[in-house]
């Protein structure tokens, strides 16, 4: 899974504003447009960028495309992103112990 492409995907507003709207569930290129008050032609744009990045994925029904969100590249960035999580809880682990134990200190010192 290539994040650079997902996360440029994702940087541009209004590709996020529809993905934060594909989040409650599928929607045509026209009530994207309508939501986000922008030309069919910008949403459809939008969502090419999108499709390419393979965040979203679309369904035919006659004239109309029903764009979906895909899971897994959000599944693919959080697993990315764990790595990132666990190393900040070990910091602040530490830093809890160190404030832990910086406080026992003082509480000594002041009892002494």
């Amino acid at each position: 899974m290539d994040f650079t492409t997902i996360l440029s995907a994702l940087a541009e507003p209004n590709r996020l504003k529809i993905v934060e709207l594909l989040r409650k569930g599928p929607l045509t290129v026209g009530e994207i447009s309508d939501q986000l008050h922008i030309r069919q032609p910008q949403a459809s744009k939008h969502l090419r960028v999108l499709n390419k990045a393979g965040v979203v994925e679309f369904t035919v029904d006659a004239n109309r495309r029903i764009y979906m969100l895909r899971s897994e590249p959000f599944t693919s960035l959080d697993l990315w992103l764990k790595e990132y999580r666990d190393i900040w809880e070990e910091k602040f682990d530490n830093l809890d112990r160190y404030l832990q134990d910086l406080q026992i200190r003082e509480n000594k010192e002041n009892d002494n």
